[in-house]
């Protein structure tokens, strides 16, 4: 994929984010960004179709215009509460008459672990095999060339709402671009944020965007459970704009420079603009943390408890890393660390070529993972999603295709 270009789209609920990266000499470069505020989606799901385009449009003509050539296919983030995942098992006989494991061996078996009960509405988006066993041992990360007679598969399974994923890719086509693939969120900002090591030992992600905050916990190298709660860091700026009975603006700009009210000097009381955009009031750190606190605990029970529901017990967590917008929010990696009893880290993205520093934040680890999926081999397994057929046809295709 030498010089060949790659686009991200992130499709947010407060902004859209496209982010262009070309394959050059000296590894992955990014050539392009452009950002446009979101107003179609809410909680991941496309609420005005119309909205939705206009974003997509605004942000990758910008895009275009850094990198300096046009954009046609497009990598999707996609996430939203009807998002859910599955863990399954499959078992095939090793083919070949010498009794070595090959590609298609491996195919097979992965093909053969899609097979499950799904509802007609629902369609298969990722399925990424955990490892791999040969004739009873397990943990095999990759298994061709190995003698044996029988292959299994531990599969994670994601699989998403056909509705909702359309509706993100008519806003899409309607765009003007084409749709190289769609990938759930955090496995994007897992490519950008996470180090091999941390997947290896067990890490949870928690990307916190402003209307969803989507999960994903990482054991043995592998994802073993994806999840999306639809809150996100816009209830909090509505809880401080109800609480301190001001407006919507105001209340994200408090929520951006005081964080979680926990300022050194607490007793230091600052001035808030009241709704009618004239007086003001003053408010101490304390009155602004028995806003925020409760609600940024509450948020993390619910992942810790979605995760304690599904993830088996025995199981050793090292880890929790934070992204996404809401990992700005100060004071957030103490509250969390005290919900979970971890570690606790802020994820920004690996550094690349190109990179400007307002990049290497945490709200661009989805769209930078988009760009990273895609040029770690998205592409040369969907090759059927980019040739003939309607653009519907061709997605289905590649859903079903993509194994990584």
């Amino acid at each position: 994929m030498k010089n060949e270009t790659v686009c991200g789209l992130d499709i947010g609920t407060t902004k859209t984010c496209a982010v262009v990266a070309t394959d050059g000499p000296g590894g992955l470069e990014i050539i392009g960004v452009g950002e446009a505020p979101s107003l179609g989606m809410r909680k991941g799901v496309v609420v005005d179709l119309e909205e939705t385009i206009k974003s997509i449009e605004a942000a990758v003509e910008k895009a275009e215009r850094m990198a300096g050539s046009p954009v046609q296919d497009v990598f999707v983030g996609i996430t939203g509460d009807h998002i859910r995942s599955t863990n399954n098992r499959a078992v095939v006989a090793v083919s070949s008459e010498d009794r070595e494991v090959t590609a298609s061996d491996v195919r097979r078996v992965v093909d053969a672990s899609k097979i499950i009960n799904l509802p007609t509405d629902r369609q298969i988006v990722h399925a990424l095999p955990r490892y791999f066993t040969v004739d009873g041992q397990d943990g095999v990360e990759d298994p061709v060339g190995m003698a044996g007679g029988r292959l299994e598969v531990d599969t994670h399974i994601i699989t998403g709402g056909s509705t909702f994923i359309t509706n993100v890719l008519k806003c899409v086509h309607r765009a003007g671009l084409e749709a190289s693939g769609l990938v759930f969120e955090p496995l994007a900002s897992s490519a950008a944020t996470l180090l091999p090591e941390e997947k290896q030992v067990g890490v949870v992600l928690l990307d916190i965007g402003g209307g969803t905050t989507d999960i994903a916990v990482y054991s043995n190298g592998g994802a073993i459970f994806t999840a999306t709660l639809p809150v996100g860091g816009n209830i909090l700026t509505n809880d401080i704009s109800l609480g301190l009975k001001t407006t919507l603006g105001e209340a994200e700009e408090i929520k951006r420079t005081r964080g979680s009210g926990s300022d050194k000097a607490d007793g230091e009381s600052f001035s808030v603009k009241m709704l009618d955009g004239r007086s003001t009031k003053d408010v101490t750190p304390a009155q602004l943390r028995s806003i925020v606190v409760p609600r940024v605990v509450e948020t993390f029970r619910m992942a810790r408890t979605k995760i304690v529901d599904n993830v088996p017990r025995d199981l050793v967590l090292g880890e929790v890393v934070l992204t996404g917008g809401g990992a700005l929010l100060g004071g957030i990696e103490a509250l969390a660390e005290e919900v979970f009893g971890l570690p606790v880290r802020v994820g920004i993205p690996q550094p690349l070529g190109g990179l400007t520093e307002s990049m290497s934040a945490p709200q661009y680890a989805t769209a930078i993972g988009l760009v990273l999926f895609g040029m770690n081999g998205g592409m040369e397994q969907a090759p059927s999603a980019r040739r003939g057929g309607n653009m519907f046809a061709r997605i289905r295709t590649w859903l079903s295709d993509l194994w990584n």
